[in-house]
């Protein structure tokens, strides 16, 4: 059995945002074709399902890290602000987005909220450990 710790995360995301397009609670609004993913962005994603990327890599996140709550989550996925001829200062992510993919999450039975904030569901534990096991034996891993 292999865990996400086993495999690269780019592979695991990649893979799992897949298996997310396929899960009906978790769609994209029809204002994320237009939405920047924080204030130090200029312009929105370029690819079309970014939506699942961000919701998998949510639910990598959350496993790896949680409980963790969305103010935490906003500093992980913020940046550098460019100011013109003022110094860069660091700036966090856009809460909305993050807040309403957690919930779709949570909707899908993939993340529970708990008092100390979310944590990946056993349902998730399992899709992310098949998803880690696929991965593995793509790559010929031996199990540990």
């Amino acid at each position: 059995m292999f865990t996400p710790y086993d495999v690269s995360p780019s592979k695991l995301i990649e893979k799992l945002a897949k298996r997310l397009k396929s899960i009906e609670q978790i769609k994209a609004p029809e204002w994320s074709k237009f939405a920047k993913t924080g204030v130090h962005k200029e312009r929105p994603p370029v690819q079309p399902d970014w939506w699942y990327k961000r919701a998998a890599s949510l639910l990598y996140q959350v496993y790896m890290r949680g409980p963790i709550g969305v103010g935490h989550l906003r500093k992980l996925y913020g940046g550098r602000k460019n100011r013109g001829a003022r110094p860069e200062r660091k700036v966090r992510a856009a809460a909305k987005i993050i807040r309403l993919a957690l919930q779709q999450l949570e909707a899908a039975g993939l993340v529970v909220k708990t008092v100390y904030g979310r944590k990946v569901s056993p349902k998730g534990q399992k899709l992310l450990y098949e998803i880690a096991t696929e991965i593995a034996k793509e790559m010929n891993l031996t199990p540990p």
